[in-house]
């Protein structure tokens, strides 16, 4: 069976701040191993930007309580975003796209009580992550 077909790169749009958020970034990152996925925080000028020209004020009103994926030119969120990231890390990880089966109504809103519960459950950082010098290039919106 035939891989499907991405584009080399795909932007994670997250919240800054975010503690769980910040894990998931340096999840990807370790995981990721042709470095597909480059990074902004949705606070950031850029990420705002980006959020707005991909149309996400008619997803969320741009809520920072999901992260983003802007692939081939369209933007997903929640668990659809967190699947299709899935899929492009080195393996097992890929496998856990089989969610994607399961209806959207059922995978968002485990994604919402997780979002709803992020700060009080892992904290809120005073600012948002500064990546190390190797992995800084990944970070648009630095």
């Amino acid at each position: 069976m035939p891989k499907a077909r991405m584009s080399d790169d795909a932007v994670v749009l997250f919240d800054g701040v975010c503690v769980l958020c910040q894990g998931a970034v340096k999840f990807i990152i370790k995981r990721d191993p042709h470095g597909c996925c480059k990074f902004a925080a949705m606070q950031s000028e850029l990420g705002q930007q980006l959020l707005r020209q991909n149309g996400a004020t008619g997803i969320d009103g741009v809520q920072m309580d999901t992260m983003f994926l802007l692939e081939n030119g369209v933007l997903y969120n929640r668990s659809s975003a967190a699947l299709r990231i899935v899929r492009r890390l080195r393996f097992p990880w890929p496998l856990l796209y089989v969610f994607i089966f399961v209806p959207r109504v059922v995978r968002d809103a485990m994604y919402r009580w997780i979002a709803k519960n992020r700060y009080r459950w892992f904290g809120k950082a005073e600012a948002c992550m500064l990546p190390s010098k190797e992995i800084r290039g990944r970070f648009l919106d630095l």
